[in-house]
């Protein structure tokens, strides 16, 4: 009987191979439109149950997480250098999408007049930098309970961490309150046992659909894009993050995609971190012996705040418009796309194809036609995929080094 991890593997792969069939040589046909309905019902269910065990994981997982870590005199060194990591690592992809964009220039000789129609058909929304602003941050404080209601995770993230910070300074006398956060996340990840059964017939589903209905011709017209946004994308992730990983805790990068390999092969079919989320944890814990305390606080804050290959995708994406408009940005331009897009990354939420609405805050920032976001809409689901990998990795190893870092200060003392 082949592993849980092997037996994703495996439905990856005959979801894109039949998918990719259908693609090319099914038509429009009763047994394709058959398949693509079983496999949406497949996948839509698959999904559905992550996201019916994500609220409530994210705010048991932080409230205990929390209240584990300041019981434990680490708190100061796992919040310093979870962030330290998450700033080092976006501002290194965001670098790399720059760099590549300016290397290869895709979309000079190319004409937004040539995508005129799927423009004047796309409404984007406007949003100043004020604005944008204010609405971050009203997202983030809020009603918990209209949180937890509207699965709005950046919410619920702000709260379990306020709450696992009351309960610490109430020592023993919310133990009680504490000892039932922690019976429930135990009930949690036992669910999620569960739902990893049906996860090689999820993941198979998801990749069929994609690779059934994609737009061939619209990617071939967007190839030298599409190829340099991935490659880039692939290199942060197969060399950047594990070479991370490697300076700081000597751990081999096989050894790391040993123990990821079913979270990121998840995040690549549901192209969502936040529905990921469940089997991020239970990898990190089981696979990469991360402590629950330390996974429990680092993973989740990750899949809100730590989207390294979604800042790459939106930096490059406002050169490639920009190449498309005839407009060459200089140098300080360059510099507000690198820091909008940060901020931009941590707002968006871990949802499929969330960029593209914080996408329009870039593009506004320099001056771009934000219509042009219109013309990314089709190959964005594809791109979607690689990077919410890229995403999920970065919280992984993120949860690794921080790990490592808080071992070997217990060590010193």
């Amino acid at each position: 009987m082949p592993s849980l991890n092997q037996q994703i593997f495996i439905g990856a792969f005959v979801g894109l191979v039949v998918g990719s069939l259908l693609n090319q040589f099914g038509g429009a046909g009763e047994i394709q439109n058959g398949v693509l309905y079983a496999s949406t019902l497949v996948a839509n269910f698959f999904v559905d149950l992550l996201k019916m065990v994500l609220i409530p994981l994210v705010f048991t997982t932080l409230v205990v997480g929390v209240a584990n870590l300041q019981a434990h005199k680490n708190i100061h060194k796992v919040w310093t250098t979870t962030l330290i990591f998450f700033a080092t690592s976006t501002s290194l992809a965001m670098l790399l999408g720059l760099v590549v964009m300016n290397l290869f220039r895709p979309g000079e000789g190319m004409h937004l007049a040539m995508f005129h129609d799927a423009m004047g058909n796309f409404q984007p929304l406007k949003m100043t930098t004020s604005e944008f602003f204010v609405h971050f941050l009203h997202n983030i404080f809020q009603n918990p309970f209209s949180a937890l209601a509207k699965g709005d995770v950046m919410g619920v993230v702000v709260f379990a961490l306020f709450l696992g910070v009351a309960l610490v300074m109430g020592g023993e006398r919310y133990r009680n309150i504490l000892n039932l956060f922690q019976e429930f996340l135990d009930v949690m990840m036992r669910i999620i046992g569960w739902i990893m059964y049906i996860a090689p017939l999820g993941v198979c589903a998801l990749l069929l659909k994609l690779a059934a209905t994609q737009n061939v011709e619209l990617l071939a017209t967007l190839t030298k894009f599409v190829v340099i946004v991935t490659g880039a994308t692939l290199f942060h992730g197969v060399v950047v993050l594990p070479l991370l990983l490697f300076l700081v805790t000597k751990k081999s990068p096989f050894w790391f995609w040993r123990g990821a390999r079913e979270a990121l092969i998840t995040a690549f079919a549901t192209s969502s971190s936040n529905a990921t989320l469940p089997v991020t944890l239970r990898c990190t814990e089981k696979n990469l012996n991360v402590r629950k305390d330390v996974a429990g606080f680092v993973v989740p804050l990750g899949a809100t705040l730590n989207m390294d290959g979604t800042a790459l995708y939106e930096a490059a994406a406002a050169l490639f418009v920009a190449n498309l408009a005839g407009i060459d940005l200089n140098l300080s331009q360059q510099l507000v796309v690198f820091f909008t897009a940060m901020v931009a990354s941590i707002g968006a939420p871990g949802l499929p194809s969330a960029g593209m609405v914080t996408m329009v805050l870039v593009l506004q920032a320099v001056g771009l036609p934000v219509e042009a976001i219109a013309i990314l809409l089709p190959i964005d689901r594809l791109l979607d995929t690689v990077r919410t990998a890229v995403n999920v990795q970065g919280d992984m190893i993120g949860s690794v080094i921080v790990q490592n870092y808080v071992d070997k200060s217990e060590q010193i003392r």
